[in-house]
């Protein structure tokens, strides 16, 4: 019998969240000096919480810097003389 999806491990759960909670909030805030420990904890700004995607990117880059490497040394390769005499 499969498992039901609702029951994953908590592995699988792990994932980008737009809600932080109170205390994650609040370590953001004193990050950006924006709470201190005078404040109360109620009525605090909002934060913003952005996913960042890097991953795919980074690759795409790297791809492009090979590909420009490649052709720079085929091309250095094509304009150098093979002659030595």
């Amino acid at each position: 019998m499969s498992m039901d999806r609702s029951l994953k491990s908590k592995g699988s759960l792990a994932r980008h969240r737009n809600v932080l909670t109170r205390a994650e909030r609040l370590k953001v805030l004193a990050e950006e000096d924006r709470w201190n420990e005078k404040n109360g904890v109620f009525g605090l700004p909002k934060v913003a919480h952005r996913k960042t995607n890097v991953g795919g990117k980074i690759k795409k880059e790297k791809k492009a810097e090979e590909s420009v490497e490649g052709e720079a040394t085929t091309a250095t390769a094509a304009t150098t003389p093979d002659d030595k005499t």
